[in-house]
């Protein structure tokens, strides 16, 4: 019986190319431990001469607010992702039933919503005027709930992936459209919910914009929001301290760095998540692209 091999060469070229991958991170990571006057004089390097934990005991001193936005962004990303999901799946699965009456009408809705924008300030006026979500929590939630990249994905998935004739003989043995959806669908998608779902909840990380439109309250900041708004000030206090002080006297803030240790505290739960999904992730991105 003969077994294919993989090829020696494509193991050390993957090996290679995953090792490129953690060069950035390695990277990040000595430039946030580097001394500012050192990254000043010699620029980036992956083995600093000198070390320092200035932009990290920097960062310490707001640790309540930082460990509070930590809290805001998990708590967003984790209702935002688990809604999302269900929300995006359902519309999906809805638009990929050729008997639905309105399919044309949403995919055309939703093609639109791919190509054009309403623009900033009638996306503002919705959620401060009409739905009235402004500092609150759900003001970071709405606006990300649903995509049209992400409901096409799923309509391409469900109807390439799923049998019609399984649902039909779910609904011949007396199944609803909920209980086929609940107890059928879904646990035929998980590759697909395990792509938008990482999809989702890096954008939902990420987000800093809608707290700086939406909330003012510091009790709701995000971490992205939180992070850049500490650069501001380290950035801000820099400047006014340098024309404070005479040019002999230059007075230094770790900006590089601690741009970097900020860099290095926001990746932290996504490096966590990634390996979990990745399975499902690399399944889902495949699956569908060719109909067997």
């Amino acid at each position: 019986m003969n077994s294919k091999r993989t090829n020696p060469v494509i193991i050390i070229v993957l090996t290679l190319f995953s090792l490129a991958c953690l060069i950035p991170f390695w990277l990040v990571l000595m430039i946030s431990l580097a001394d500012e006057d050192w990254v000043t004089v010699h620029g980036y390097s992956f083995w600093p001469g000198k070390f320092s934990l200035v932009a990290y005991q920097y960062l310490i001193e707001d640790a309540e607010k930082i460990l509070r936005a930590y809290g805001v962004s998990a708590l967003v990303t984790i209702t935002g992702v688990v809604v999302s999901l269900f929300v995006t799946s359902a519309m999906a699965y809805a638009l990929s039933r050729k008997e639905f009456p309105l399919r044309g009408a949403l995919s055309l809705y939703i093609l639109i919503t791919m190509l054009f924008s309403g623009g900033l300030l009638p996306w503002y006026l919705v959620y401060t005027r009409f739905l009235h979500v402004q500092d609150t929590l759900m003001a970071l939630i709405i606006p990300g709930l649903i995509g049209g990249f992400n409901v096409i994905i799923m309509r391409t998935f469900f109807t390439n992936s799923i049998p019609p004739s399984l649902i039909d003989s779910s609904q011949i043995d007396g199944a609803g459209e909920f209980r086929t959806y609940f107890s059928i669908i879904l646990p035929l998608s998980l590759p697909v919910m395990a792509t938008i779902g990482l999809f989702t909840t890096v954008s939902y990380w990420n987000d800093w914009f809608t707290s700086l439109v939406f909330i003012q309250n510091e009790k709701l900041f995000s971490l992205q929001y939180l992070l850049t708004k500490t650069l501001m000030n380290a950035s801000f206090l820099q400047t006014i301290a340098n024309k404070a002080y005479s040019s002999t006297a230059q007075v230094t803030t770790p900006l590089e760095s601690i741009r970097m240790a900020m860099a290095m505290i926001a990746i932290g739960p996504l490096v966590l998540v990634f390996p979990f999904l990745q399975k499902y992730f690399v399944k889902g991105l495949t699956v569908g692209a060719v109909k067997g």
